[in-house]
């Protein structure tokens, strides 16, 4: 079963949007090494590339259609044919430089053209290998430090000072895609030319639209042959209990499993999006006797999920109620223990005498009193089995499941139905869609009873007390302890099950890659599952080995407390959403002009609603948890979803009022774009390729939120950008335009601003609005 939000949630939120924005790590774009060429062993023809590659993704229409909702794959191949010209006009060959041992793509990013040429200039002034320039040229922290920087000590060249080689490669340095470069101590920084940078950054996004950016040969099995085999990757996210409200808590797991199956599929591999539902379990029996004690067949049908959650917590304060009278006999247990075995003094750091040993005594009489309070405990626990307690009443329930129970069965086939029901209706307004759904009743005995043989055979299992357990000490895992297999009444756990759903998926799907989504509550069962895994020998071991687990912080309520299903202190998705949904829609109808424009208004607000609490949930790293903070999620201030949403809308507009043809855009003329503002914006824009393969190695949806915050910044700022020779002109307003030409300029600018803004917010899961 997964244990994703079957316990409290303990991780506060540390980490804010604007601190995002201004951090190297979080933008990932500081130290990125250079790709391998697909192109080993020969040149890059563009000519070759222009007529093997073709983009019919552009509609000749004046309203510029939106793309579909789900990220590309990236199989639609790039339009390479104004490169050719482009490199021919500067007086460069239209075949570029390729080296062994380096893996550039140039059909889809900009910038590894400049590398290409970068690379061969540094490897004429100094005889160093393609592959180690490649691995040290890195994006700057700012542009205004250079497009590219390539620390010379990372060179490792032997016989001269890093500051004197640094000048004599800038002094070497010859191409006409690129200003003369600067020496900056030890630091060689290039900024490459505005108007032919323009040209080609612009093209590029007008060209690809919605692929811009992604790179398909990422997944494939040999990423320099276009015909290799596609490799595969299985998600399992999201995970919710049958029967349990999909609460905010839910969410984490939800949207960085869609994202990342967003992020695969436009890297190029065969995805596939799984839900393991905990549908199983003795939680059903405590459900049943809840559902009969306190539940409506008339609320099941009006609102299941709500109605059995109610249920659930009802039936659960009665639980706790009968389990009282072990919390303080348990509490002395825990006390009793940690004094038996206190934890290990701290090693004394190096350089430091170590700390003076601390004198431990266990008496006889603390012995006696540990094992007088063990026996009370059984004692007590033997009473409520008697009674029948709710709790033993549950396992009871739960072994007439596992026995085939029709009756038992039939309570637990209704509420999972009606749950998956509500679930599907819940993940359509996320924009998440699965490929399967499973659980953990689908699993099958048959290959439970062989993985607990295997166990058993092995020497990997034990008996203890009835039970089965693994004690993970015995075979070199210390600090993963113990963890149980099989109860006494011979029911499996969870574990049981998810070694057998491995091995299960493994068969079935012949994966490259299973990632498991689960929050860091759960990191420690994770960890058992896969060491145990790996010491049953093939095929578990094999299948464990392309096994990743993608851990995260929880989400706690508005002022910081953990929540919890049993103790009814959940914060109901549902609910925030329409929350969100109808202030968003507030704020849409006090603009009643634009709010008649809007086609479908209610649908937007829920579109906003969304936006902003998954942004809100992006904005750290997914180790960080955070507050669920509704008045925060739905400011129009600040880096926000809200604030997407108007940047992408604001272009949307401009478009509509500009009326310009694809066509028209696409043959501007984009040495008309000066100014500094758009100058930035244009570098800023082709930095987009290269923040995607960033995210792709760190699986981080906040590289993508921080540059696309960094990029609208930009993009607000050239709306206000002020003409040198006349202080009250605004020098890039599409409206005030003194040319056609200049408009034409500005609006393919401004237009592929708001295709990379749409590319990043689909990977992101969002859907971005034309009207708000």
């Amino acid at each position: 079963m997964r244990l994703l939000f079957r316990r409290a949630e303990r991780v506060t939120f540390s980490f804010t949007t604007r601190q995002a924005v201004h951090s190297r790590n979080a933008l990932g774009l500081s130290f990125t090494p250079l790709r391998h060429n697909p192109f080993v062993g020969h040149s890059t023809n563009f000519s070759f590339l222009a007529s093997t590659f073709h983009c019919s993704a552009f509609s000749t229409s004046t309203k510029l259609k939106m793309a579909a909702t789900n990220v590309p794959s990236g199989d639609a191949p790039p339009d390479l044919d104004s490169v050719t010209v482009q490199l021919s006009a500067l007086g460069l060959a239209t075949t570029i430089p390729a080296f062994d041992g380096v893996q550039l793509y140039p059909e889809y990013n900009p910038v590894d053209i400049y590398r290409a040429y970068i690379i061969d200039e540094v490897r004429k002034a100094t005889g160093v290998e393609p592959a180690i320039i490649n691995g040290a040229i890195a994006w700057t922290q700012d542009l205004k430090h250079g497009d590219l920087v390539l620390p010379v000590p990372a060179l490792r060249l032997k016989g001269k000072k890093p500051d004197e080689m640094a000048k004599e490669i800038a002094e070497k340095f010859e191409c006409p895609l690129i200003q003369k470069p600067t020496a900056d101590k030890t630091f060689v920084r290039f900024f490459f030319e505005p108007t032919p940078y323009a040209k080609l950054v612009l093209k590029y996004v007008l060209r690809q639209s919605s692929h811009y950016g992604f790179n398909a040969k990422l997944g494939l099995e040999d990423p320099s042959d276009a015909k290799s085999r596609k490799k595969k990757v299985v998600v399992e996210y999201s995970s919710p209990n049958i029967a349990k409200e999909f609460h905010t808590g839910h969410l984490r797991s939800t949207i960085i499993g869609g994202f990342l199956i967003k992020l695969y599929a436009a890297a190029g591999w065969d995805t596939l999006s799984m839900n393991y539902l905990g549908d199983w379990g003795k939680q059903y029996g405590v459900l049943s006797q809840g559902f009969d004690k306190y539940g409506s067949p008339e609320e099941l049908e009006r609102d299941p999920i709500k109605h059995l959650n109610e249920v659930y917590v009802k039936i659960n304060q009665d639980n706790a109620e009968e389990q009282k009278p072990l919390k303080p006999l348990n509490e002395k247990k825990e006390e009793l223990e940690k004094l038996k075995a206190p934890p290990k003094p701290i090693k004394a750091k190096k350089g430091q005498p170590p700390p003076p040993p601390v004198e431990h005594k266990w008496t006889d009489e603390q012995e006696s009193e540990l094992q007088a309070v063990i026996a009370e405990i059984e004692k007590t626990q033997e009473q409520l089995v008697a009674i029948p307690s709710i709790d033993e009443k549950a396992r009871q329930f739960f072994k007439r499941m596992v026995d085939g129970d029709p009756e038992a069965l039939k309570y637990w086939q209704r509420f999972r139905d009606l749950s998956i029901e509500a679930y599907k209706h819940m993940y359509s307004r996320l924009n998440i869609a699965f490929d399967e759904y499973s659980g953990e009743s689908q699993v099958l005995p048959k290959d439970m009873d062989l993985a607990a043989d295997v166990l058993e055979k092995k020497g990997i299992s034990e008996e203890s007390k009835g039970a089965v357990i693994v004690d993970l000490s015995k075979h070199g895992a210390p600090t993963l302890g113990k963890t149980l297999v099989k109860k006494r009444d011979g029911t499996s756990l969870y574990l049981t099950r998810d070694i057998a759903a491995n091995y299960e998926r493994f068969e079935k799907h012949h994966f490259d890659k299973m990632i498991y989504v689960i929050a860091s509550q759960q990191d420690v069962h994770v960890a058992q599952f896969f060491k145990i895994l790996e010491l049953m020998g093939a095929p578990y071991s094999e299948a464990v080995a392309k096994c990743e687990h993608i851990t995260f912080g929880m989400v706690k309520d508005p002022k910081g407390q953990t929540m919890s299903t049993r103790k009814g202190t959940v914060v109901s998705l549902a609910d925030s959403l329409d929350a969100a949904k109808d202030f968003m829609h507030d704020v849409m109808k006090k603009n009643t002009e634009k709010y008649e424009q809007v086609e479908k208004p209610e649908e937007t607000a829920d579109t906003l609603a969304i936006s902003a609490i998954m942004v809100q949930d992006y904005s750290g790293k997914r180790i960080n948890g955070y507050n669920f903070d509704m008045d925060k999620m739905t400011s129009f201030e600040g880096d926000t979803g809200p604030y997407l949403q108007y940047s992408h809308a604001r272009v949307c507009s401009m478009e509509r009022k500009a009326g310009l043809s694809r066509e028209t855009l696409l043959a501007a003329d984009m040495s008309l774009i000066t100014a500094k503002e758009g100058i930035e914006l244009v570098r800023t824009l082709a930095q987009w390729p290269d923040v995607f393969l960033n995210t792709y190695k760190t699986r981080e949806p906040v590289t993508v939120l921080t540059y696309l915050f960094k990029m609208t910044h930009l993009l607000s700022s050239c709306y206000d950008a002020k003409d040198t020779n006349n202080k009250n002109a605004k020098t890039m307003s599409v409206m005030y335009a003194e040319t056609p030409e200049k408009k034409a300029a500005l609006m393919a600018l401004y237009d592929s601003a708001r295709q990379v803004l749409n590319n990043g917010m689909k990977l992101l899961g969002l859907t971005p609005v034309e009207r708000m």
